[in-house]
């Protein structure tokens, strides 16, 4: 069998690894347009903050070192130009020797990724405007800092790498602003999330402008200014982090069927309209696991699932592939954001009836040095209970939260197989009552009718308009509210009637829910808890 694949890095070289290993006598031909057949792409901005201190770091594999630990032949700096279906034959352009050759294959898999979106706006070719896509791109940015060229930044998106490279430049120093043309940062997460995460980088001094778009960049020769359209900020560089397009262009007339966003369309086989030819990585369209959508997941972990199954398609052993859940995690200053799942909207529009509940939990046992918070927000099912997304943040450990969700989702777990789940604890590590578990236990709690609540944006949508706000933290908190100690409630509340509507406000909302159950026993009919 001869496999050509076109493209390296994660999902390319993965799927010749797995094969090679299993069917040693496939001839197996990698072309790929970089130097490098393989680097962590996702490690950039950490290179660019010199938490990687070498580019040697960033680069998993030499072509030489993979071809002589898989048998796979690769060859780099090769643009694949044209796709002959019936020859079974493409057509590459030899940038090294500017030869233009022509390869065959029994089955093509393209990977081809994606390159960045670059604006054609006025000044974009300006020196110290940057990329954030390969190692050769964060050296460049990082030569430019050590060189002493860069004291401010805008970062154009507000993406996870958008903010990771701009958590990186804050720390060497550099005056970071980041703008976005969509109305919140962390698109994948929920507003209230985002705007959490927003405000918390303020605090950290780095400024977030949403709905805000790049217009124009200013400069004789470098960046001075970045022309936007909120404003005009003074700057030495910008970084481009608007997102990326699928590498498709030479499939144009092939016949090969793209999707709207030029992705390939794939089956659950990760096969094409044609019956020999693949496509993996960030240039294809999976499904999402839980609605069977088409969804686009151009991430590393998705990549390499995908090399796997399919060299396991490809050696006779068929597969299909679940799809993703939109999975994700990142790193901002003294805050970790990860998500998976669906979030509350995109839950209702799929047709589920969604319940949610955000909840402040502790970390680890509060005692413990370094202890904090998560924020989290659940969301299942009201009807079935099915858990169907889970956003967690916090300065520590988000990802064992994030890893459990994506367990119990692909599982189809419901809220009360959960319910008492024997996890890890220890106090270093975790709480008596698991994050997870103490989260869940207060949804199903909601779900029950047990806690009465508006969520935050349940508030911001004006819900607890009418009611009478009682501050019932530990200690007196809210300006000008009226103050109520749960300790001291031993009968019916002075000046507040049983049915009056009363919205019950604490720092974290367990204290609001012990009051709420309380006065529900002294006859309080309307109470919720923010």
């Amino acid at each position: 069998m001869k496999v050509l694949i076109i493209g390296g890095v994660a999902a390319g070289t993965k799927v010749a690894a797995k094969l090679k290993r299993m069917e040693r006598d496939a001839q197996v031909d990698i072309l790929t347009m970089s130097k490098d057949i393989s680097y962590a792409g996702c490690g950039l901005p950490y290179y660019v903050g010199d938490l990687i201190h070498e580019r040697s770091e960033l680069v998993v594999n030499t072509p030489e070192k993979f071809a002589a630990l898989t048998g796979a032949n690769v060859e780099t700096e090769v643009e694949v130009t044209g796709l002959n279906r019936e020859s079974k034959t493409v057509t590459a352009l030899d940038h090294k020797t500017g030869e233009t050759k022509e390869y065959s294959y029994d089955k093509l898999v393209i990977a081809t990724g994606a390159s960045p979106i670059i604006p054609p706006v006025e000044g974009i070719h300006l020196k110290n405007v940057f990329v954030m896509r390969t190692p050769d791109d964060a050296v460049a940015l990082r030569d430019a800092i050590e060189a002493g060229e860069i004291k401010r930044a805008v970062v154009a998106g507000a993406g996870f790498i958008g903010l990771e490279v701009a958590e990186n430049l804050h720390a060497k120093g550099i005056r970071t602003t980041v703008i976005d043309m969509a109305p919140q940062i962390l698109p994948p997460f929920d507003p209230e999330m985002a705007e959490y995460a927003e405000n918390h980088l303020a605090d950290e001094g780095i400024m977030c402008f949403t709905g805000t778009t790049l217009e124009a960049v200013i400069g004789t020769e470098k960046v001075e200014k970045v022309k936007t359209s909120r404003k005009a900020y003074k700057a030495d560089a910008l970084i481009l982090a608007l997102g990326i397009r699928a590498n498709t262009a030479f499939l144009a007339d092939t016949g090969i069927e793209l999707m709207p966003n030029r992705t390939v369309k794939v089956n659950a086989g990760l096969r094409t309209n044609d019956p020999d030819i693949y496509a993996i990585g960030d240039c294809a369209m999976v499904t999402n696991r839980l609605t069977q959508n088409s969804t686009w997941s151009p991430m590393g972990s998705s990549a390499n699932i995908e090399g796997r199954m399919l060299a396991q398609e490809l050696t006779g052993e068929p597969r299909e592939y679940p799809g993703v859940l939109g999975t994700g995690i990142c790193k901002l200053p003294n805050l970790n954001c990860g998500r998976t799942g669906l979030g509350e909207a995109a839950a209702k529009e799929a047709g589920f009836d969604p319940v949610s509940v955000i909840t402040v939990v502790d970390d680890k046992a509060h005692y413990y040095p370094g202890a904090s918070s998560f924020i989290v927000k659940m969301i299942a099912d009201r009807q079935t209970q099915k858990l169907l997304g889970l956003q967690c943040m916090g300065p520590g450990a988000v990802d064992k939260m994030i890893d459990i969700a994506v367990m119990a989702i692909s599982l189809g777990a419901t809220l009360s197989s959960m319910e008492y789940l024997d996890f890890a604890y220890a106090p270093p590590f975790s709480t008596a009552i698991h994050p997870f578990a103490h989260t869940l236990n207060i949804l199903l709690n909601k779900i029950n009718g047990e806690l009465d609540s508006f969520t935050p944006t349940e508030y911001q949508a004006k819900a607890a308009q009418g009611y009478t706000v009682l501050d019932v933290s530990i200690t007196p908190t809210l300006e000008e509210k009226e103050y109520v100690n749960l300790t001291q409630i031993d009968s019916q509340l002075p000046n507040h009637p049983t049915d009056e509507k009363i919205l019950l406000v604490c720092a974290k909302g367990k204290r609001a829910y012990l009051t709420q159950n309380r006065l529900k026993y002294y006859g309080y009919t309307n109470t919720k808890v923010l």
